[in-house]
């Protein structure tokens, strides 16, 4: 199986969305919350170039926002 790590805030309904979808795909995932996480949110900006959630880290590979195509592809959904 392969590591999905997810930076995401609380409020944040696409982070919701994307951690609904790989729940409903039963993809395990570890969640970074980055509210308030100036740490989490160097890591984050370092990885993705980007301030927005959710990051999605899969293995190295970097999807920024709720991209189902490039999510599917990345933790193997659909093949």
């Amino acid at each position: 199986m392969v590591k999905v790590t997810i930076y995401s805030t609380p409020t944040c309904p696409y982070c919701q969305k994307t951690k609904q979808y790989l729940e409903e795909h039963q993809v395990e995932y570890e969640e970074v919350n980055v509210a308030g996480d100036a740490e989490k949110i160097k890591e984050m900006q370092e990885k993705s170039g980007q301030m927005g959630v959710p990051v999605l880290d899969v293995e190295g590979n970097i999807i920024v926002g709720f991209d189902k195509p490039a999510i599917d592809q990345a933790v193997g959904i659909g093949s």
